[in-house]
């Protein structure tokens, strides 16, 4: 994993860095041979330079956001992008994390990818990936 990622959980207060150590260690584990990295300020797993998942620190707690979770038709991810096909939810504690559901998620973002890798060249533009 990216040192920068750990170093970003380090940053976090107890109770988030459970929650931050045990997301990325599940999307690692769950993501295999997905390049991670800080981008714009937070984690994220890229498949083939397209962005799937990513977490970061917001007041109301950390935020999992899959990047075109809108289309995984999961009531476990109610909160919806207004623009783009994001769909995330929010965890406080390491108890709040159903890993089950986690696993179904990444599985599904493997799957279910909407080309985010060229919305510039697109101009704006998503294209649901084959």
């Amino acid at each position: 994993m990216n040192p920068e990622i750990l170093k970003y959980n380090e940053k976090q207060a107890p109770e988030h860095k459970q929650v931050c150590d045990l997301l990325a260690q599940e999307i690692d584990r769950n993501l295999p041979g997905a390049e991670n990295k800080i981008w714009h300020a937070h984690p994220v797993w890229f498949l083939d330079g397209n962005p799937i998942v990513g977490y970061s620190k917001q007041k109301p707690g950390i935020r999992l956001m899959f990047w075109s979770g809108a289309d995984f038709e999961e009531v476990g991810l109610p909160i919806r992008g207004q623009k783009f096909k994001d769909a995330s939810i929010l965890f406080n504690t390491v108890a709040e994390v159903t890993i089950s559901d986690l696993r179904r998620w990444l599985a599904k973002g493997q799957e279910i990818q909407w080309d985010y890798k060229n919305i510039v060249r697109r101009k704006g533009r998503l294209e649901r990936l084959p």
